[in-house]
């Protein structure tokens, strides 16, 4: 039976051979009941995508994998702590825990700064540092009615 440290030191590995390929330095593995079912590391740079995190890729490969959205019962494992953006897709994937090797600190020390965006996360929209424009146009709450009165929809 493989360990959390097991695991953990997967992540670890898939970071470090993401770097020799030309990625950036994190990995991530996502378990359920004790089997990998997932892992990637870092192509931002690789694939010209800055949504390609490792996380976020790791999600991406699971839920093709389970054949779903939902990854309720399953455990992520990141090399470092997930940034703001990975942090959202872990909780919209109900991914239910998450162990990490290094934190933002580590991160920070190494070149990577997401304190702005937690930062900013706790502003309102009015004092971000983007502009954020809210314009309620006519008939923009169809969308929301048309969802609701949606019969047999997949909630998420």
């Amino acid at each position: 039976m493989k360990t959390e440290e097991d695991f953990l030191r997967r992540a670890i590995e898939t970071a470090i051979k993401g770097i020799s390929e030309g990625g950036g330095p994190f990995g991530a593995v996502i378990a359920k009941d004790g089997q990998i079912i997932s892992e990637a590391g870092n192509r931002v740079v690789l694939s010209h995508d800055p949504t390609a995190h490792a996380e976020i890729l790791a999600i991406r490969g699971a839920c093709e994998t389970l054949q779903s959205h939902n990854l309720s019962g399953c455990v992520i494992y990141a090399s470092c702590e997930p940034c703001p953006m990975c942090l959202g897709a872990i909780y919209w994937s109900g991914i239910t825990r998450i162990v990490y090797a290094l934190d933002r600190f580590d991160a920070e020390n190494a070149g990577f700064n997401d304190n702005l965006i937690y930062k900013e996360m706790q502003l309102s929209p009015s004092d971000r540092k983007l502009k954020f424009i809210h314009l309620p146009v006519a008939g923009s709450n169809k969308v929301f009615r048309a969802w609701k009165e949606t019969e047999n929809k997949i909630g998420y």
